[in-house]
């Protein structure tokens, strides 16, 4: 219903360059820890982050089908060339496609749909999670500029070489009683910015990850993103995006996983044959693809729902939701079937079985999308 020839191409695309650039060596980054430019920028050559942006800004002015479907396939192989990605284009590049003015969009977009720049999403704060409104970094008006003070923590994409920039909530007074959030373009390079990377990580080791500092960052106010007082609105708009994507990366890294365990299902022989064939596991398998198929069902109409112009704000988190909790079924069973193998590095599934960890984390708890999804069905009316 919803896949055309051009979204198969798309898949068949990212498949091969998966399968051909990132799998020889995911493992090596994920043990060393390591982001990839190089990698990177392969996949801007590809035209991967300018998918959904207009083609007078570099973009190739695909639909978020399309997108969703770039996402799976390479979570498919490597969830933190995924989150890359996702990251950059839902909360990076997004914003400013969606509310920034024509200047700003002729300055940054240009450069963040090649791979050469990536740009960061600055919600995430030491004390502020899943509560967005508990923001503490502040900005306050100096003439023409705004200073801003601060941090951020967790937030993908923001202090690598390639790091261009994030965009920071930031408290920007108050109306009414209640704390006014602006939501403001801060560059990399502008004095008093620091981005600090984020190792140790259990999961997209090979995906960078930051800590933004801000002391006394004094940011001319032609930066601000749509208007003064819109940061929340922003914000959450954008998050409705992300989970999409967050919930592609669910449907690509239980495939990936699920083809794992079917491969060895295959392979692995115990009392004279193969373990695919004892009923306990091909249930296990036949769920896996049940499972799947059902994640990937409700992903792609949150997806086509955006792409036509209509509401998607309860699919999407309904995405996100129970695509992160397939994921992590899907990769425990795929662990479970290859046995103690399953927990050696020497197995992709052990990579699978971390990488989804941070799914049922990242963009809203698994916890706040069951509240979205509340407040969108009635519950507390």
């Amino acid at each position: 219903m919803y896949i055309t020839e051009e979204h198969e191409m798309i898949r068949k695309t990212v498949r091969d360059f998966a399968e051909r650039e990132i799998r020889p060596v995911a493992q090596e980054l994920d043990e060393k820890g390591e982001f990839s430019p190089a990698l990177t920028k392969k996949m801007g050559e590809l035209g991967l982050f300018g998918l959904i942006a207009p083609v007078e800004y570099g973009g190739m002015n695909m639909d978020m089908l399309a997108y969703v479907i770039a996402v799976e396939e390479l979570a498919r192989v490597d969830s933190s060339q995924a989150a890359t990605l996702a990251a950059h284009i839902s909360l990076g590049l997004g914003p400013i496609l969606n509310y920034g003015t024509e200047e700003q969009k002729r300055k940054y977009l240009p450069m963040l749909t090649t791979g050469d720049a990536l740009w960061a999403f600055g919600l995430t704060e030491p004390d502020a999670g899943s509560d967005s409104r508990a923001t503490k970094t502040n900005a306050r008006r100096d003439g023409e500029h705004w200073i801003i003070n601060g941090s951020k923590i967790f937030i993908t994409n923001g202090a690598s070489a390639i790091n261009m920039g994030a965009t920071v909530q930031v408290v920007s007074g108050e109306k009414n009683g209640k704390k006014e959030f602006t939501t403001i373009l801060v560059d990399a390079g502008t004095p008093g910015f620091k981005r600090v990377p984020m190792h140790g990580k259990m999961m997209w080791r090979s995906s960078d990850t930051a800590e933004l500092y801000f002391d006394d960052c004094r940011v001319p106010c032609s930066n601000i993103l749509g208007k003064q007082g819109e940061g929340s609105h922003i914000m959450l708009n954008t998050l409705d995006s992300g989970r999409l994507a967050i919930g592609a990366m669910g449907v690509g890294l239980a495939q990936g996983a699920f083809e794992a365990a079917f491969r060895y299902s295959k392979e692995r022989k115990q009392f004279g044959q193969p373990i695919g064939h004892f009923q306990i596991n091909a249930f296990k398998l036949a769920d896996m693809a049940t499972k799947i198929e059902l994640a990937r069902t409700l992903l792609y109409k949150g997806a086509w729902l955006k792409a036509n112009g209509k509401s998607f704000a309860k699919e999407a988190a309904m995405v996100k939701l129970y695509c992160s909790e397939i994921a992590r079924e899907v990769a425990d069973e795929a662990v479970q079937i290859h046995g103690g193998y399953g927990l050696m590095k020497d197995y992709e599934v052990e990579r699978f079985y971390r990488d989804q960890r941070l799914l049922q984390i990242g963009e809203g708890t698994s916890e706040i999308q069951r509240l979205v999804i509340a407040r969108y069905i009635g519950v507390f009316d």
